[in-house]
């Protein structure tokens, strides 16, 4: 997790750097259905690499946003899920939607 010194001064730059890049929304919007194993994430998130999703994933758990979970199965199966700050951000997304779909339906 940043440091307060590490985020920026400004509270919209703080989410922004947070969760600002196109894949941790979407990725971000899946888990508000259900903790998502890796592979779904990949096959439903079209166009994003392995590498990407391995990174935005790596990068929201260290920021507390989401919680990585390995059962000790063969195979290992693991599952992502919001984490309570993550769960914090459902509002935020909740709100993004519902701009996305008035500003949708406002369009010729």
């Amino acid at each position: 997790m940043k440091t307060k010194d590490e985020l920026p001064e400004c509270p919209v730059a703080t989410t922004v750097s947070l969760i600002g890049s196109k894949w941790k929304l979407l990725i971000l919007r899946n888990l508000l259905e259900r903790p998502w194993r890796f592979n779904e994430l990949r096959r439903d998130l079209e166009g994003i690499s392995q590498k990407v999703l391995t990174d935005s994933l790596r990068s929201m758990e260290e920021d507390g946003i989401i919680t990585r979970t390995v059962y000790p199965e063969v195979p290992p199966r693991v599952e992502y899920a919001l984490s309570e700050l993550g769960e914090s951000m459902r509002p935020v997304i909740k709100a993004m939607e519902a701009w996305g779909t008035d500003y949708k339906t406002s369009i010729q």
